[in-house]
């Protein structure tokens, strides 16, 4: 079943990646935009935990999780999400829908390999203060793109209760930023397009430990370290005289020469400690924590008096619960019922307000029957950001959708 999807998959999501936009968050104008999550739907819907062991599905987050495997998973999902924006004087709404990552990993013994693509980043605004009256500039500012990943990841199962694994990313993207202003009865305006190409490579090493506490409970842990690395930026800088007409919409005039500079950015040293407890086949929960050193991620055009960056931290707990998976049974008991709660200090700090995030996350899993396939649905819902000095409050839901596809590959038939 995986070998039927599996191409036109990866072609499907080869070419949506480069043009969507993952986000409508103002806060995307910052460093490289807003953080995407680095997991798959299940996890997601627990809070992000990534220290319980599977055999069926890939762990994103810690390569370790390879060395488990026992079934070939191709795993693609798509998230759609509902944003309501407000500040101290306005409101507004925003959708987005995107495709989130697609993946494929093999068993190969102790040993376990995956590969995929997943998007690291991603930039999506529109900010416009329009003025007819003409007491004011108006002005517009938007931005769109983003960085993604291709990756390559293995793990070792070292003994039957520990594993090891590291993956390798290759980044890239494009960001590129707009802004367009006019001043009251002067029919040009200026325009400033920044264009940056994104590239660079860096690696996640990852660790899982089980200790069986008595028959049938264990206690799970997990710890994944990111060396910091080096991200070029290689940037365009646009000026442009435009004319505009009653909706805004510009037309460029003339143009400066392009300004073509190079940036080093840097991206952080990050770890994360998991630790839970439960029946791997019934029942878990647990907590992650993560931590980010401050990295230079902001370029030329996105440097600002008003902003500063402070340490990333991360708080997760969550788990799940499965009635039975004996397949004799009624469907509704063969169902995984997720939940758990997140609080993420993001590391921005504008107008000396931290940006914070903290939000629900709800999820089932739902088994696809005759295999060891499901398609997994998750919601979550929270609130981002504060209206206090002059911010933007974002009160947001996310609906997930995910196909965890199992099947087994390079078993030689006994019987024809």
């Amino acid at each position: 079943m995986i070998k039927k999807f599996l191409i036109s998959s990866c072609l499907l999501l080869s070419l949506v990646v480069f043009s969507q936009e993952g986000t409508s968050s103002p806060y995307s104008f910052y460093g490289i935009g807003e953080s995407r999550f680095n997991g798959n739907v299940e996890s997601r819907s627990m809070g992000g935990i990534s220290m319980i062991p599977d055999s069926t599905r890939i762990n994103f987050q810690n390569p370790a999780g390879y060395g488990n495997l026992k079934w070939t998973n191709f795993t693609l999902a798509a998230s759609s999400s509902n944003t309501k924006q407000k500040s101290g004087t306005s409101s507004a709404t925003a959708k987005r829908t995107t495709l989130d990552y697609l993946a494929l990993a093999v068993p190969l013994g102790k040993f376990g390999a995956g590969f995929g693509l997943i998007p690291y980043s991603s930039v999506g605004y529109k900010i416009e203060n329009i003025y007819q009256d003409g007491s004011q500039n108006s002005k517009r500012f938007n931005g769109w793109g983003g960085m993604n990943r291709v990756f390559l990841g293995t793990g070792y199962r070292v003994l039957p209760n520990l594993s090891i694994g590291a993956t390798a990313y290759y980044n890239f993207g494009k960001i590129q930023t707009n802004s367009v202003e006019f001043i009251p009865y002067v029919p040009i305006g200026s325009r400033e397009l920044n264009v940056s190409d994104l590239t660079g490579l860096n690696l996640n090493f990852g660790l899982m430990y089980q200790y069986k506490l008595k028959d049938k409970i264990t206690l799970f842990s997990s710890l994944t370290y990111t060396p910091k690395s080096t991200l070029v930026s290689n940037n365009d800088r646009t000026i442009s005289t435009v004319t505009i007409n009653s909706d805004f919409d510009y037309t460029d005039v003339d143009s400066y020469d392009t300004v073509t500079t190079k940036t080093d950015l840097q991206l952080p040293q990050k770890w994360t400690f998991g630790l839970g407890i439960g029946d791997v086949k019934k029942w878990a929960f647990g907590t992650d924590i993560a931590f980010q050193e401050i990295g230079k991620l902001y370029n030329t055009y996105n440097t600002l008096n008003n902003v500063t960056y402070s340490k990333y931290q991360r708080y997760g707990f969550g788990g799940f619960y499965t009635p039975t998976t004996n397949p004799f049974f009624s469907y509704a008991k063969r169902i995984t019922y997720r939940g758990g709660f997140v609080y993420e200090k993001t590391g921005l700090i504008v107008n000396s307000t931290a940006i914070n995030d903290v939000g629900m996350t709800l999820g089932v899993g739902l088994p696809i029957t005759g295999s060891l396939s499901n398609l997994n649905v998750g919601f979550e819902f929270g609130k981002k950001g504060t209206t206090s000095n002059n911010l933007v409050q974002e009160n947001y839901f996310i609906l997930n959708i995910g196909f965890s596809l199992n099947d087994k590959w390079f078993v030689k038939n006994k019987y024809r």
